[in-house]
């Protein structure tokens, strides 16, 4: 049996039931879903294939040791205990990151330098030279975690972080992250072998640049590089064998369609560059539209939107007569329809009108939302009342 070990996989906060299930059937045991993360075990071919085929972790931290501590100087000796060398081999550059929690440290820089310190101390006394730093683009990052009493250490095996699909041309700040798109697709629960799926809001296309990974059973890593490749003990010949598996798995046809508008031309450009970047250009059908033009592109399907809301673009005021002639057009033209939005304005089932299904608190980066979800019948979902209700 091969040799596991203990990883920890960082999300989105709301993901972690989803990214446990992800988890599961590539390898990962003993999971344990804990707040904005899950914990769980795996061999290396595990790990492997989590960097490469998981939608929602941000990243893959492999722990390698941990110690109690009250000073800076603990964590030295702590991080001392560890055989780095047997990790990855001194010409590799190095990062090391620290996250506190009610950690009683004054400075947490001051704990990444002795952390640092104690790695670059042990390749000088061993082997006469020490790692270089390099903050920006390192070969290896060393992530520490600590509360109150202690602190947990981890190689981080994906490197850039694994919302970094590589796909993304435009250089536009996107409103969601890519991992946190693929999260609410997944809680959606579209199929694409029965629903088709559309965006009429797409901005940048990460909700819908995501559907079509899914549904063309991309993995979402295949195009990018990760920091196992750089650490001792790396095995080349399975991580080819599990990429190989993967491209030979892709989907060219799809059963129903995909379709992307937004009223902004130059983001229907981006999101066609993105899909071009993953050779997906005719899996999306990309219009220039207005949301309030919208017609349903098949009978039945998910819409999924992150509309614009307070936060983003104004005042309350400004966007309630759009989402009530939003609520309208849904009314009037998706019946059959699943349509979910992700916001932070809790008021929006009333601003358009509707009654949701459904509500599911997520988190986009410290900004608390809601995912609802209105199940779209024919004629209007608001309640009778009760003169209005039908005679026995």
């Amino acid at each position: 049996m091969p040799a596991l070990e203990q990883f920890f996989s960082p999300c989105p906060r709301g993901l972690e039931a989803v990214l446990a299930s992800e988890l599961e059937p590539l390898g990962a045991q003993a999971l344990r879903p804990l707040p904005g993360g899950v914990q769980w075990q795996g061999s290396i071919e595990a790990c492997y294939r989590a960097n490469l085929w998981s939608r929602t972790a941000s990243r893959v931290l492999m722990r390698v040791g941990a110690g109690s501590y009250r000073h800076e100087d603990d964590l030295y000796r702590a991080a001392r205990t560890i055989d780095w060398q047997a990790r990855f081999d001194v010409e590799r550059t190095l990062r090391v990151d620290v996250t506190a929690i009610r950690s009683p440290l004054a400075s947490i820089d001051f704990a990444v330098l002795r952390i640092k310190d104690a790695i670059c101390d042990q390749f000088r006394e061993r082997c006469g030279d020490r790692p270089s730093i390099d903050t920006r683009n390192p070969d290896v990052r060393v992530s520490a975690f600590i509360d109150e009493r202690e602190a947990v250490f981890y190689l981080d095996t994906s490197g850039e972080p694994l919302f970094k699909r590589g796909y993304r041309r435009a250089r536009r700040e996107a409103p969601l992250k890519e991992n946190l798109a693929a999260g609410l697709i997944l809680l959606s629960g579209w199929n694409p072998e029965e629903d088709a799926f559309f965006d009429p809001m797409c901005g940048s296309g990460t909700l819908v640049m995501e559907a079509a990974l899914l549904a063309t059973c991309t993995a979402p890593g295949a195009r990018r590089g990760f920091g196992f490749e750089a650490l001792r003990g790396h095995d080349r010949r399975l991580w080819q064998r599990i990429r190989d598996e993967a491209a030979a798995g892709v989907r060219a046809h799809l059963a129903h369609p995909i379709v992307a508008a937004d009223r902004d031309r130059g983001c229907v450009h981006d999101l066609e560059a993105s899909l071009d970047a993953f050779a997906l250009s005719g899996v999306v059908t990309c219009r220039v539209g207005d949301v309030l033009d919208a017609e349903a592109p098949a009978a039945q399907g998910v819409w999924l939107t992150n509309p614009p809301y307070g936060v983003r673009m104004g005042t309350e005021e400004a966007l309630s007569g759009l989402f009530k002639a939003l609520g309208g057009v849904l009314k009037r033209g998706f019946a059959g329809w699943r349509c979910l939005f992700i916001t932070a304005d809790m008021k929006l089932p009333r601003q358009l009108g509707l009654h949701e299904s459904r509500r599911t608190p997520i988190f986009n980066g410290r900004l608390e939302c809601r995912l609802f979800e209105f199940k779209m019948v024919a004629g209007s979902l608001r309640r009778r009342s009760p003169e209005a209700a039908p005679p026995p």
